[in-house]
């Protein structure tokens, strides 16, 4: 956030040093640069953009977002004309038109310099006040649609969480019912599990680190609640890359597969395989499918369908998933272009 406002602070500066900096490089007296002060003539146009520049960000800053965009267009357009006349005026009235002893004949058709000045520049302020307004016009649209991904974002996340509370607390339950040793240890993974969903994953990005260590909980987690019911082939790949991942992505493709692949009366079997390679992060996650699931539910559920939706918002054009369902197994392929 910082380095892009001292990225925008920075290009405004530059804008602004090159704008008027023009006038004198290009000015077209004999004398040299150091007579560009002494030319009346120039040191009004000089000043014309000074205030032009000026009007340009009371515009943007403060005209617009107080008058144009709550529709108040008979005070902005008053504003903007009351801005027009003193550009047109105040050159003339800091530096008067004489020079040399001389008065300059600055005047348009008619001989009416009123006419000429209110003519002189009107097509560029014009121009200025246009950009202007499209310029805030598209920074407001840009942050309209980033605030509409925030929430979304937000929105996904507040299901995803009670989602994540449903799971762990029925194996700690299972648990508690077969009156398992391991209780302990897997009170201590949900805790661990826990504070990760509460602090970390209230982030934009986490760690790939955190992230791949958060799924070994929960796999985990699962190995101790089922036993030797269900084969798990797990194979993480290491995390310690640098990399940056949006929290949470992964996990329901792997909720999904322990929901509908598992069953201690059949073989069951989950193959999950995480790998990275240069800056694309690959999942697969295997499942066989069991028989007695309520005929109502389907693989894919909530979760999944969250997923896609995060996956569509914070990796657009970035990421690519396939999944595979058929009548005895859901395959899922995940590629991800991590930053």
């Amino acid at each position: 956030m910082m380095k892009n406002k001292s990225a925008q602070i920075l290009f405004h500066v530059i804008g602004c040093t090159i704008f008027l900096s023009l006038p004198i490089i290009f000015w077209p007296g004999q004398g040299g640069i150091s007579d560009f002060f002494t030319d009346f003539r120039a040191l009004r146009g000089y000043v014309n953009d000074i205030l032009i520049l000026m009007f340009f960000y009371l515009n943007f800053y403060f005209l617009i977002p107080r008058f144009y965009f709550p529709k108040k267009y008979t005070y902005f357009i008053l504003a903007i004309i009351l801005c027009y006349f003193i550009v047109a005026f105040l050159p003339g009235i800091i530096l008067p038109f004489q020079e040399s002893g001389r008065p300059q004949h600055h005047s348009g058709p008619g001989g009416n310099r009123f006419i000429f000045t209110i003519g002189h520049n009107l097509v560029f302020f014009l121009a200025v006040v246009f950009f202007s307004l499209m310029l805030k016009i598209n920074n407001r649209w840009k942050q309209t649609e980033k605030e509409k991904l925030k929430a979304e974002l937000s929105y996904f996340k507040a299901q995803i969480n009670p989602h994540f509370l449903f799971n762990t607390l029925n194996t700690i339950y299972s648990l508690a019912i077969q009156k398992a040793g391991n209780t302990a240890e897997a009170v201590v993974k949900l805790s661990g599990m826990m504070r990760y969903v509460l602090s970390d994953a209230s982030h934009d990005y986490v760690s790939l680190e955190k992230e791949i260590g958060y799924i070994s909980d929960y796999i985990e987690l699962q190995k101790i609640r089922f036993g030797e019911t269900v084969k798990i082939d797990y194979n993480p790949c290491d995390p310690a890359s640098g990399k940056n991942i949006a929290p949470l992505i992964l996990i329901p493709f792997i909720e999904n597969a322990f929901k509908f692949g598992v069953n201690p009366g059949e073989d069951s079997f989950i193959g999950i395989n995480i790998s990275l390679s240069g800056s694309e992060l690959h999942m697969k996650v295997f499942n066989n499918k069991v028989n007695d699931r309520n005929e109502t539910e389907t693989p894919g559920g909530l979760g999944i369908n969250n997923a896609k939706k995060r996956l569509a918002l914070l990796y657009p054009e970035k990421h690519q998933l396939f999944i595979e369902d058929k009548d005895s197994e859901y395959t899922v392929d995940l590629y991800i272009n991590l930053p």
